[in-house]
């Protein structure tokens, strides 16, 4: 195997990535577009990447989605932080911890994805 990576359905993947990507910063690749529609496009991020979906007019699911993030440093964690919990629910406040790492976690407003972030302190 070479790789796992998530795949999430969204209702307009055009306005996700565009969102991710103001939060994150990385690349957009463009997978499939019809009629001017983005279908499916994927947020390159380092050696990671998130695949998104269009849901193709079927009804979304309520579930239980986690991406957790390991940030380069400390302004990175809280830039990605503080941009989704401006319209977000943050969900365990910005926080040094017993492990070692700043840490925080926020549910995004547009999917309903929660963020686990972490910086360790090397």
């Amino acid at each position: 195997m070479r790789s796992a990576s998530p795949y999430i359905i969204v209702n307009d993947v055009q306005q996700t990535v565009d969102y991710y990507q103001s939060v994150f910063g990385g690349e957009i690749k463009v997978l499939n577009k019809h009629e001017g529609k983005l279908l499916h496009a994927e947020l390159h991020l380092g050696n990671s990447l998130i695949h998104f979906s269009d849901s193709y007019g079927k009804p979304l699911k309520a579930q239980h989605v986690q991406i957790i993030l390991d940030c380069e440093s400390e302004e990175e964690l809280k830039h990605a932080y503080h941009a989704l919990a401006e319209k977000g629910t943050i969900t365990v406040e910005l926080q040094d911890t017993f492990f070692g790492a700043l840490h925080g976690q926020v549910t995004d407003h547009l999917n309903q994805i929660e963020w686990v972030m972490n910086y360790f302190k090397r």
